[in-house]
């Protein structure tokens, strides 16, 4: 599953080797407000699941819903992301 924020996709992050490239055919999707995804998120995580999140508000949203802490926070150019396998 992949959750980005709706402003970032679109965008290329590089920082050294480290790339984020939030490309419109793989983050576009159905828009959801933060609870709309933190339920999501918490029913993705009943199944084998990966989570691909990017963005402080999806990012948050995977907190609230338990499959994320922040120690499995990484930034490439300041900008917040990680993946998660529940």
């Amino acid at each position: 599953m992949a959750l980005c924020d709706a402003d970032l996709i679109g965008k290329k992050f590089e920082e050294g080797k480290k790339q984020l490239d939030l490309r419109e055919n793989f983050y576009k999707g159905r828009r959801v407000n933060e609870e709309e995804a933190v339920n999501i998120l918490r029913m993705q995580a009943l199944e084998d699941a990966t989570f691909n999140i990017v963005g402080e508000k999806s990012v948050e949203a995977a907190i609230k819903a338990g499959i994320l802490t922040k120690k499995g926070i990484a930034k490439i150019r300041g900008t917040p992301f990680a993946l998660v396998l529940a």
